[in-house]
């Protein structure tokens, strides 16, 4: 494994080349031609992966598309906290899955997620429970429970850390803010 390997983010920002959007451009025109989707879109795909693998972004690309490298194992891993995201955390079953140590786990999931893997399983249930909040009008304990939470109080403290405000409020906030149809 090389020193760049390790170096790498999952989540990065960079100037887009000139080439590179306009590929992206072409390839959002098909939409009004769908017939020349199935000839033209692999092709101008084809073109946007070349014009990544070429760019400033290169290794992250290829670390992406590298079988077998910390950050194809880490997606795998986080892929399955995503469907699981109810479920306690094991980190040494992520970490087996990743086939790496739980200290190398821990360090190449916060390169990629910039967070530890609880954080990013706490984020997911509260982004979750604010949906159910939400569309399906659940209440604050309802959706607390549905997320994986065991305490109430415990998941109202998390939620006004993210959000900025208690659950039924921050409901509340975003329902008034929203336009009526």
């Amino acid at each position: 494994m090389n020193n760049k390997e390790t170096s790498v983010r999952g989540f990065f920002v960079s100037t887009a080349e000139v080439s590179l959007l306009d590929c992206a451009l072409r390839l959002t025109r098909l939409l009004d031609t769908p017939r020349d989707i199935p000839i033209l879109a692999p092709m101008i795909i084809r073109e946007i992966h070349y014009r990544l693998l070429m760019g400033e972004q290169s290794e992250a690309v290829r670390q992406i598309a590298t079988s077998g490298s910390n950050m194809q194992r880490i997606a795998a891993v986080l892929t399955r906290i995503k469907t699981d995201f109810t479920e306690p955390l094991r980190i040494e079953d992520l970490a087996k899955q990743a086939r790496m140590s739980p200290a190398s786990f821990h360090h190449h999931f916060k390169q990629v997620t910039s967070m530890s893997p609880l954080q990013y399983q706490k984020q997911l249930r509260l982004l979750e429970a604010r949906r159910l909040m939400l569309a399906e009008n659940s209440d604050a304990a309802k959706a607390a429970y549905q997320v994986g939470y065991e305490s109430p109080s415990q998941f109202s403290r998390e939620y006004s850390r993210l959000f900025g405000a208690p659950p039924m409020r921050d409901i509340e906030r975003l329902l008034s803010a929203s336009p009526v149809s």
